[in-house]
């Protein structure tokens, strides 16, 4: 396997479709695909009481989503690491493709038009910032 794509995830259909083509490009391009998922908060929040509680925080939530979406995707053929880094989808995306020496980013298209593409959306940020190739996919309905 030579180089890394890396491609963001969170719990909505059209990141999956991302998830989807970016493995398929790993693929094809003998790639191991990064699952990454953002998140915001180092905070933490005890549930239960007592030997019975259970921390619960939003770094956890975002490893248990990427870690899903990997084993989704993961084959014979497809080599796949998840990960939870903090930061905004964006941030997380850049930040993850730096570190590991990427050699592709994956996003989808999703508020690519309208108002979302004025205002800015991941695609549009990590476009303009990532310091490798960014592959954005059709997630959006045909």
């Amino acid at each position: 396997m030579t180089g890394v794509i890396v491609v963001g995830v969170d719990d909505s259909e059209t990141a999956r479709k991302a998830a989807q083509s970016a493995g398929l490009l790993a693929v094809a391009m003998g790639a191991r695909l990064h699952v990454v998922t953002a998140f915001t908060s180092d905070r933490a929040h005890v549930v239960g009481t007592g030997s019975d509680r259970l921390v619960v925080s939003e770094a956890g939530i975002a490893e248990k989503l990427a870690r899903a979406v990997a084993v989704e995707l993961r084959s014979e053929q497809l080599e796949v690491d998840y990960f939870a880094v903090h930061g905004s989808p964006a941030q997380a995306l850049i930040k993850q493709a730096e570190t590991h020496d990427a050699t592709m980013i994956v996003v989808g298209n999703r508020r690519m038009r309208g108002l979302g593409r004025v205002l800015g959306s991941v695609a549009n940020t990590v476009a303009h910032n990532a310091p490798c190739d960014v592959y954005i996919a059709k997630t959006d309905e045909v």
